[in-house]
């Protein structure tokens, strides 16, 4: 089993679930089987108690486990089932563990973070990792983890720490760290800033994690020079330096990623250039077609969204997708218009008239 590692520095928000998504697009063009891994460290057991205001929606998978929404982009991009388990939360952790420690198992030793909390999520990732996810039944080929928040985040440590130890537990070859981070260009001067960048891989590297590959997203597509900057300070080479720069939609990162050879260095560090079951090219043209089809559409169809959390869009994300996947199949470009549902109240429509 090979482990590919998403991380996201200097703010939340950038992208980390559509990165790991399409990076896992990529992998399984290339002829792999791919699952994936959401961590979440909040102390929240599952999202089901969660407001959408501040997480977006609760996705509900096929097992009936509330989880992320991230784990919708990957059943949506990966043409994947995932279960409850695929969703790891600092609560089930520490559920898990002090569960084991009333029943004994630890044997009457100190339970301590390290390195029960961390031995814990260890063995999670692992044993997840190894359920089939698809109609063959087979275990994946590779297992991409998304790690949530951004690196420094208190919350994080005993993740970071597992991960750690996780990457020497499975040993060179097998686990690859892609590190998200933010390039952003002051509009005084105009240039694109390197500094949150060297300064987020400063402190990765600082807790024991090295990246291997950067994806760094910006509103343009980097400049050259700006990339030999990156490689000299953060000490990753120029072709593992990925830009994924803003699209008009979100399919268009799988082929960014392409288009940059991000699937040629995942391979590298992960040992799987020579392998004989996987091609060397990507196979991705139905997806360069759905995009094509996509950034075509001119005939606008309306649909007018009635909800309670409409200040988020994400609080109805797979509503939106499918009301996407579906005027794009009758070639209509999707416009919602939002109602809160309050506004159709008779109490509403009382205070409306007076």
């Amino acid at each position: 089993m090979k482990y590919v590692l998403v991380t996201g520095g200097v703010v939340s928000g950038l992208g980390k679930g559509v990165t790991a998504s399409s990076i896992g697009v990529v992998l399984k063009a290339c002829g792999l089987r791919v699952t994936s891994i959401k961590i979440d460290p909040y102390l929240n057991t599952d999202a089901g108690t969660m407001s959408p205001f501040e997480h977006g929606e609760v996705f509900v998978l096929d097992d009936g486990g509330e989880v992320d929404l991230d784990l919708g982009n990957y059943e949506r991009f990966l043409d994947i089932k995932l279960t409850r388990d695929n969703n790891i939360t600092t609560g089930k952790i520490y559920q898990s563990v002090i569960d084991k420690e009333r029943r004994g198992d630890y044997l009457g030793k100190t339970v301590q973070v390290v390195p029960h909390i961390t031995d814990e999520i260890q063995d999670w990732i692992q044993r997840v990792a190894m359920n089939p996810v698809d109609d063959t039944e087979e275990p994946a080929d590779v297992c991409v983890i998304e790690l949530g928040g951004t690196i420094g985040d208190i919350e994080s440590m005993p993740f970071i720490e597992a991960l750690g130890q996780f990457s020497y537990r499975v040993g060179p070859g097998n686990f690859c760290l892609v590190h998200v981070s933010l390039v952003p260009v002051l509009n005084v001067v105009g240039e694109q800033k390197t500094k949150p960048t060297q300064h987020s891989v400063r402190g990765l590297r600082g807790l024991g994690l090295m990246p291997d590959i950067l994806a760094c997203r910006s509103t343009q597509p980097l400049e050259e020079h700006v990339k030999v900057k990156l490689a000299q300070f953060c000490h990753v080479p120029i072709p593992n330096i990925i830009n994924l720069h803003d699209v008009t939609n979100i399919w268009h990162i799988p082929l960014l990623l392409r288009d940059q050879k991000a699937h040629e260095a995942i391979l590298k560090v992960l040992d799987l250039q020579c392998a004989s079951k996987v091609a060397r090219e990507p196979q991705l043209s139905e997806w360069t077609e759905r995009v094509s089809r996509c950034d075509r559409l001119k005939s606008p169809v309306r649909i007018a969204m009635v909800g309670k959390y409409t200040g988020l869009s994400d609080s109805y994300l797979s509503v939106i997708k499918a009301l996407l996947h579906a005027s794009v199949a009758l070639d209509r470009k999707l416009v919602v218009d939002w109602v809160p549902s309050c506004d159709l109240e008779d109490s509403t429509a009382k205070e409306i008239l007076h």
